[in-house]
């Protein structure tokens, strides 16, 4: 069981993707802004981050620098959940460190999966981390 911390200022969305999640067997947290998103993974150490880019305070991808820019969380997957879908916000994302990128709408088995794939992903580099 996986802590994932969700980060979307749209309560109905954060709370589709919180129920998705917890069937699932993980527990969530939501963050309804930037600042709060960072301020939940100083606190609560998540497992993954699904991170909106438009968000109030700071957005998305202000987050994703802040957080792959600190030491204690660059390992830290986030996964992309956003309506923004023109290709330079997709690779800008990646390349900045995003684990995976979904736009809005979205299907919420697909970002079961997504999520699920990105935390083995981490499981595996965190157990060569410590091998090495």
């Amino acid at each position: 069981m996986s802590l994932i911390l969700i980060a979307d200022d749209d309560e109905l969305l954060a709370a589709l993707v919180q129920y998705k999640l917890e069937a699932a067997g993980h527990r969530v947290i939501v963050a309804e802004n930037g600042a709060v998103a960072l301020t939940a993974v100083e606190q609560d150490r998540p497992d993954l981050v699904v991170l909106d880019a438009m968000m109030p305070v700071l957005t998305g991808f202000e987050v994703l620098a802040r957080l792959k820019g600190d030491p204690t969380t660059t390992a830290l997957p986030v996964i992309m959940l956003t309506a923004r879908r023109s290709q330079d916000d997709v690779v800008a994302a990646l390349r900045g460190g995003a684990a995976d990128y979904l736009t809005k709408p979205f299907i919420p088995e697909e970002l079961l999966v997504r999520v699920e794939t990105a935390l083995a992903q981490s499981r595996m580099g965190n157990l060569s981390s410590k091998r090495g």
